[in-house]
């Protein structure tokens, strides 16, 4: 395993990470805690430190299943969590639909304390603002708390991560530039390259770090995904739409080039595309089992994509892989800077 400095951060992340939503929901398959307490133990066994959770996944369950797996070497790890939607209201949630989100300075400090406790631990590395609309990045008040919580200890470092789709250009631009955040999570991955590519050289002009998530696109660039796939009805990639499946699968018969002559799987290649940017300190796939992450960890091992494969595959993004142009969104929503991926 490698590692990067995360932004102006002195976060030394490993370049793969763990997204815990896959163990601390049943969005990507259901699977018991003793298996998913056992990937979080094998994934630090194999060199990742770096493990992003949030307190909405399963109702603070990612936060208190990563505790369990991995207090004992809480000195050795990084614990990103995330904040901002109100699991806590008396409300009944619908399917995969947001929360009502409360980013106010006492529930700021509220969410803190119950991660601290679900943790177990008196410190959070990275707390990240959980999918911030414009106004929220523009609320002083949101920061003025953020930066009283870095002095009282609680936490070390403040991030924005955006979503829950790709897009929310304005709220990515604007944690850079105005409040300098050392953190940015965005989605990007060979298939989903807007509006990443709009924040690389935001991210290098202000020495932000970034973390990419979906490198996978979902599953479609890790040999997982076919047309005739089946998913549990609770599963996040049963939402997806049929007509971003079949466009993803089209796009996948032109990457053929990508795994000829080399050492390296679909899945690995698809991690160390997100890589190539300079500013991305650190990847965070979706893990779901054992042999998908010895895979995974192994990414950093083998050689980088050439030059001439990185052009490629621009060549056939700028032009959508010869397809016509069409909405792929999951969700139904436009693709723009504030749409679905």
């Amino acid at each position: 395993m490698k590692y990067r400095t995360l932004g102006t951060s002195e976060l030394e992340v490993s370049e793969v990470g763990f997204g815990v939503w896959t163990v601390g929901t049943d969005w990507w398959g259901k699977r018991s805690e003793k298996e998913g307490v056992a990937l979080l133990q094998k994934a630090f066994d194999l060199g990742i430190n770096l493990f992003d959770t949030a307190d909405t996944y399963g109702d603070g369950y990612g936060e208190e299943i990563l505790a369990k797996a991995l207090n004992s070497h809480r000195h050795e790890v990084i614990f990103a969590t995330k904040f901002g939607y109100d699991i806590y209201a008396d409300t009944v949630r619908e399917g995969h639909k947001e929360r009502p989100q409360n980013f106010t300075p006492e529930f700021i400090r509220y969410a803190c304390e119950q991660s601290l406790r679900r943790l177990r631990t008196d410190y959070i590395d990275l707390y990240q603002l959980h999918n911030p609309r414009i106004n929220t990045i523009e609320d002083d008040e949101v920061f003025d708390t953020l930066e009283q919580l870095v002095k009282e200890g609680k936490i070390r470092h403040y991030g924005a991560a955006l979503g829950p789709d790709i897009g929310w250009f304005d709220e990515g631009e604007s944690s850079m530039r105005t409040r300098q955040v050392p953190s940015l999570q965005i989605i990007y991955s060979i298939l989903e390259q807007d509006p990443a590519q709009d924040f690389f050289p935001i991210s290098e002009d202000t020495a932000t770090g970034l973390l990419t998530r979906v490198p996978h696109a979902s599953g479609l660039l890790d040999g997982t995904y076919t047309k005739d796939t089946v998913f549990d009805d609770a599963d996040h990639r049963s939402q997806r739409r049929k007509e971003w499946l079949e466009q993803g699968l089209k796009k996948l018969a032109y990457l053929d080039f990508l795994t000829e002559g080399v050492d390296a799987t679909i899945g690995q290649t698809a991690i160390q595309f997100a890589l190539a940017p300079k500013m991305v300190a650190s990847v965070l796939p979706n893990i779901t089992d054992l042999p998908q992450l010895q895979e995974i960890a192994r990414a950093t091992e083998v050689s980088p994509i050439p030059q001439e494969h990185l052009d490629k595959i621009n060549e056939l993004y700028q032009v959508n892989f010869y397809l016509e142009r069409v909405d792929t969104s999951p969700t139904g929503g436009q693709k723009s800077s504030r749409g679905g991926s």
